[in-house]
Parts: C-alpha cells; structure tokens; sequence
C-alpha cells in the first residue's frame, strides 16, 4: 500500500473516559464510510522524526450496527510514544491518516440462537469487547451475554456508566460483573478459576463463543480453565493488546526463495531469503502489502497460500482451521522447501 492510497480521519469530537484514557469520534475526509467489523481495530499510520512510517493498531469502540461514527479508544501507555500525542495532544480538527481496519476478533458470520456469548476483559481490553457487546444485543435479540470485566479500581473502569445502563436496559440478556483490584473482599478483587467455573455453570461449553482481552498471562489462564472444562478451542478469540517482538528463533540454512504475491489486481515477483520475511523483503523490494504489529499477533498482513509452504517463527491470531486453509502471517512468515504463491 502505498502513501497515496491512505485515508485522512478528521477527529470530530474527543470524549474523555477516565483519568488516561479518551475516544476519539472520527470522519472520513472523503465523505465515505469506513468499513468494519464490531471487534476490529482501526491501524493509525505516523511519522517519526527520521520521516520514517510507524503504524499502530487502536480498537474500534463504536458498532458499525446501530449507526455510530466510527470511534477508537485511546489509553495513555507510559512508553507509546502515539498513544501519549493522541491522549495528551490531539484535538478535534486535527487529521489522522489510516491504512484501514482490520483483526479477528470478530463475531462469526451468524450466531445461532441457542449460543450464548462470554467475554473477559481487563482495563482496556473492553474497548473492543464493548463494541460486540453493543452489536449483539441489537443483532441478536435472543442471545445471552455474560461479561467479567477487571480493573484496578472503579475509576480506572472504562465505559463503566455504559455498562451499567445496558445492563439496566437488557437484565434479562446483559449479565456483567465487575473486579476491582482495590476491593475490600478478596473475592472479588481478582479473577479467579472458581469464579471462571461459575459461569462456565450457566452456559454450555459446546454452545457459548469466548472472547478474551487483556494481558497475555490474563488470557492464557482463562483459555486454559476454559479448555480444561471442555470449551472447544475453535470457540475461544484471544487480542492481544501489548505487543512483544521476541527474538526470532533460528531454522536450518535455506537458499532464496522465488515468491509470487497477488495483491488485488497486482500480480509481483519477489526473491526471498530467511531471516528476511515475506513482508520485509516485499518492501524491501518497493512492493507494500498490508501490515501492522510486525509481530504475528494481529493478523493484518495475512494471506493465503494457495503454492508452496510459509514457515512462521510467531503466530497468535490464526486458528488450526484457518491455518489448515492455507492462511499465512507475512510478517513472520519465510517461504521454505520450494517456491511459494500467495494471494491477498
């Protein structure tokens, strides 16, 4: 993707959430809509001060179901350098650029009526959360949403007052709980496994779609009580809001690789050799296919490999079956054993 397919978002109106976090209400300069998904994230493209392009990812907390604008969710990081401009210096009337939406965690296409919904979320990992919250309860008039959401404290609670009204406005297919780190009675400052197991109690394991945000650890714990109570794998969405770039871990020696790449209309022709990726070698090579976290954690840079075989050295954000289908991560991702085609 080159500069001169972005999209400019003027910032409309600028909410504040909590002490550091604020949303931010945007608007296509173009006048047309931006498309996406209840659960996907808006990927924010900046310049640092070599002129160098950075991207980040920001969760939509708006739904694209009931008519809102399109809306991101801010939290301030002590050490992100663009979530410290948005929260500190943006002001309506400025301009953002943007290379789309994207990400996973999303709903399926149709939720069956006797499926419940289950999301786990702590501190800002409800910004994504609160917009298939939203979604379902106008989409969906049938289904059951249970929410656990941690904080460190009431005030910190992002969309709390929010919450409350849905819960107020849906008692009968809202149920959400709150853990505040601060709590009086340790029982219900943290989660904890019994807790998970009381609400796997209320809904069936083989009929309930789980979605976790948080930290890692957060989210690996309850994938693990929720597998060990027999959730199907396929039924659990993890996003992964922190990204880490560990270092990569070595493979055998491999000569350059021959890599076909259709993107659109565009068919190119890359040479490929390890440890280049896919997607570095693609640049490298003047060629810009989509991407984000650079990581393997957020899936804007997936294709599908429809020649050849891509080793990754990380993938967080494909499931077995989407990998059985030949989708690849190009940001980890190094063709291996033969020449390979993919397809975006």
């Amino acid at each position: 993707m080159s500069a001169t397919t972005y999209r400019s978002l003027l910032i409309r109106e600028i909410r504040i959430e909590t002490d550091d976090t604020k949303s931010f209400v945007l608007e296509a300069v173009d006048g047309l809509p931006v498309s996406y998904l209840p659960g996907q994230f808006l990927t924010l493209v900046f310049h640092n001060q070599l002129g160098e392009e950075e991207r980040r990812n920001y969760s939509i907390s708006s739904s694209p179901w009931i008519n809102e604008p399109l809306t991101i969710t801010v939290k301030r990081i002590a050490n992100g350098r663009y979530s410290r401009f948005l929260v500190d210096e943006a002001r309506p009337g400025d301009i953002l650029l943007t290379a789309g939406t994207s990400g996973f965690f999303t709903l399926p296409e149709s939720v069956p009526d006797t499926f419940a919904l289950c999301l786990f979320a702590a501190g800002s990992g409800i910004t994504p959360v609160f917009s298939i919250i939203k979604s379902c309860l106008v989409r969906y008039p049938n289904l059951n949403i249970h929410l656990l959401y941690s904080n460190r404290s009431k005030g910190s609670a992002i969309f709390q007052q929010e919450l409350e009204a849905l819960q107020s406005r849906y008692p009968q297919r809202f149920h959400c709980r709150f853990l505040y780190s601060d709590a009086m009675r340790l029982q219900e400052a943290r989660l904890h496994v019994p807790m998970i197991e009381s609400v796997l109690q209320q809904v069936s394991s083989q009929q309930t779609l789980f979605y976790l945000c948080g930290p890692f650890e957060y989210m690996r714990t309850i994938a693990m009580v929720l597998q060990g109570n027999g959730v199907p794998a396929i039924h659990i969405r993890r996003e992964i809001f922190l990204l880490e770039k560990p270092r990569v871990q070595p493979i055998p020696p491999d000569t350059d690789k021959h890599l076909v790449v259709i993107h659109g209309k565009e068919t190119h022709a890359i040479r490929v050799q390890y440890p280049e990726t896919i997607l570095q070698a693609a640049r490298k090579q003047g060629v810009y296919l989509p991407y984000s976290c650079e990581s393997g954690q957020c899936g804007t840079c997936t294709a599908s490999c429809i020649r050849g075989t891509v080793w990754m050295w990380r993938n967080e954000v494909l499931l077995d079956e989407e990998l059985a289908a030949g989708r690849v991560l190009t940001c980890t991702g190094y063709p291996v054993g033969g020449d390979v085609e993919l397809r975006f």
